[in-house]
């Protein structure tokens, strides 16, 4: 042990931590010579527990559209939509699910306007279903997955523009 003035600077830690609050990032890591600081935080997802006979019901899910409709519109319009402004990306792995049950209607449909904070789909992670809510108001431009698929973190769930 170390007597007298720590080799850990706190400051720098308070910065990357600000950093983090700035940018909504969920960990930084630096290293520098012998040493190396990690600053993470944990990141509060919604979650809605599935009642047992909803959990059962999850695999009846079928795909309500073929991959190529869904894709077409993407493919339409020559861009990648991880780089257009209005992207939803997905926050974590998991099953994405337009409806709340099989026999639901779907939560959102291209064209319908919404207000920050709506709930646009489900993620399954787990056996516990995660409401993704929208990040601003705007119109479903895109939806970009597959009703029942997977969904890896990151991959672009729709465009809100």
């Amino acid at each position: 042990m170390l007597k007298g003035k720590s080799p850990i600077d706190t400051a720098m830690i308070r910065e990357l931590a600000q950093v983090l609050a700035d940018t909504d990032l969920t960990e930084i890591e630096i290293e520098h010579e012998a040493l190396k600081i990690r600053v993470a935080r944990q990141v509060t997802v919604h979650a809605t527990v599935a009642a047992p006979a909803q959990m059962a019901a999850a695999p009846a899910y079928a795909p309500l559209a073929a991959p190529a409709a869904i894709a077409a519109p993407a493919a339409a319009a020559g861009d990648d939509p991880r780089k257009h402004p209005g992207v939803v990306p997905s926050p974590m792995v998991g099953t994405a699910y337009r409806r709340p049950s099989p026999d639901a209607k779907p939560l959102i449909e291209v064209g319908q306007q919404v207000k920050e904070g709506d709930r646009l789909c489900l993620i399954e992670a787990m056996k516990t279903f995660n409401d993704i809510v929208a990040p601003r108001a705007g119109t479903v431009t895109r939806i970009l997955f597959e009703d029942g698929r997977p969904v890896e973190y990151g991959e672009p769930l729709m465009i809100i523009e």
